[in-house]
């Protein structure tokens, strides 16, 4: 297998609505994308599905030395191997890939945050990041399209957090900050017993409010000059919006069940964008 084809499969296999929104980019910028991707979700991967600690550590360690590694001109890794040949086109620098894994290292060693401000640390590693680096390939020209992709970023996470609640509860997760909880009365054994109540709704219909008004602050960001460049961008907040609004519309019983959106459905919400160049 290829390198180019591991990162395929490594895009396709994950299910993830990213991979809707790739489908639509020239072939370099796909290629650079889809690499990007793998390499996000191959450190992802070992927070969630390493049991040690201990173990899981030493990989995101052996991670950063790839990366570095890598920017060396000196990749092992399938993923690296893909991503270094597009890397320096599309903007793509170590420090970026770096900071991903200090995001995961988080997931580590922390399981609760106190208050909004830490959370949205951690979502700047995971996702803002991630944002910053998937603009420039996407074709940012714009220097303000930084705000909007750090921006956008955040409230995809924010989609996943609330989307992932039940999921990460079995981890002993919970990525709700403590102080709103406690504005709600919701202990956290009741989130790690997986227990809904009226409580609970109260408290998850203010933080996808929160959520939304994250999107409308992103969209608002947007340079009129990149709006062209950055449609995959705009197809995630498509995509992700509609699936914050089933979780909604389903009471957010998101503790016991995974709530999701059909290929089809992601498929049709991508090819709108596309098509019509606006959510």
């Amino acid at each position: 297998m290829t390198p180019a084809q591991y990162v395929q499969q490594k895009a396709a296999a994950s299910g993830s609505s990213f991979y809707y929104a790739f489908l639509f980019l020239p072939t370099r910028r796909r290629a650079a994308i889809t690499a990007f991707y793998a390499f996000c979700r191959e450190v992802d991967d070992v927070v969630d599905e390493v049991r040690d600690p201990g173990v899981a550590a030493t990989k995101l360690a052996w991670w950063r030395t790839e990366v570095a590694q890598a920017f060396a001109g000196e990749p092992r890794h399938p993923v690296m191997q893909a991503l270094m040949p597009l890397a320096a086109e599309h903007g793509i620098e170590a420090a970026q890939l770096q900071q991903i894994i200090d995001g995961c290292q988080m997931d580590l060693e922390q399981t609760r945050y106190l208050d909004f401000p830490g959370l949205k640390r951690y979502c700047h590693l995971v996702a803002g990041v991630v944002g910053e680096v998937s603009a420039r390939i996407f074709g940012q020209a714009d220097p303000q399209t930084t705000a909007y992709a750090h921006t956008l970023g955040l409230a995809l996470q924010l989609t996943n957090i609330l989307r992932d609640v039940g999921e990460d509860a079995l981890r002993g997760r919970i990525y709700l900050p403590m102080n709103e909880l406690q504005q709600f009365d919701v202990k956290a054994h009741e989130v790690l017993n997986r227990i809904h109540s009226d409580r609970f709704v109260a408290m998850m219909k203010f933080q996808a409010e929160r959520a939304h008004r994250t999107y409308d602050e992103a969209l608002a960001l947007l340079p009129a000059a990149d709006r062209r460049s950055q449609k995959p961008g705009l197809m995630m907040a498509s995509i992700y919006r509609a699936l914050l609004r089933e979780i909604e519309r389903d009471d957010f019983q998101v503790l016991n069940q995974r709530v999701s959106l059909t290929p089809l459905r992601k498929f049709w919400l991508a090819w709108r964008v596309q098509a019509l160049g606006r959510i």
